[in-house]
């Protein structure tokens, strides 16, 4: 089984991931949206929200087949597979059209997000200039933090996906 990135209408990604799973066997596909949990500010207060990290795009780990192909594609609101846009060769099948997401890469997200496909928030402190994460789903991993926030409470982390690096904001707590 392999990663796959499906391009579907933004917004609506956790509609699609509902439409899989009830139009495939569990066993078969899995389907992720991974969302991110966020304090805002509005008049003073802090919210809590949930945000899609990669807006348009629910990742399916399944063996890509015709058969799957043309299943998925049956979805409402799915618009096509992440592909590399390369012709056939005589000696190549449909199988190797898509974009296989690395396993390590899809790995680091799947460790990042709990079981309900979302990055909550880490505690963390800054000591001599050093970020410091005391538990969450940060710990173990300050090297791909860029940039820390107080005032918004967020940080800043770099991840490679798909060949690009990615960067966007997670929740943290600031301790001091």
């Amino acid at each position: 089984m392999d990663w796959y990135a499906l391009f579907v209408e933004t917004g609506k990604e956790d509609l699609v991931r509902s439409m899989i799973y009830k139009f495939f066997d569990r066993s078969t596909i899995e389907a992720i949206v991974p969302k991110r949990l966020l304090q805002e500010r509005k008049q003073g207060q802090f919210y809590d929200v949930c945000r899609t990290m990669f807006p348009g795009y629910v990742f399916v780990h399944t063996v890509m087949n015709k058969e799957t192909y043309y299943e998925l594609k049956k979805i409402p609101r799915f618009y096509r597979f992440l592909n590399k846009y390369c012709f056939l060769d005589e000696g190549m099948d449909n199988d190797h059209i898509f974009y296989k997401i690395d396993d390590e890469e899809m790995g680091f997200i799947t460790d990042l997000i709990s079981s309900d496909d979302q990055i909550d928030y880490s505690n963390v402190y800054v000591r001599n200039a050093n970020v410091i994460v005391r538990d969450g789903p940060l710990k173990g991993r300050e090297g791909i933090i860029k940039k820390i926030d107080k005032r918004h409470r967020r940080a800043r982390i770099s991840l490679n996906l798909m060949g690009k690096e990615v960067s966007f904001d997670v929740g943290i707590n600031f301790l001091e």
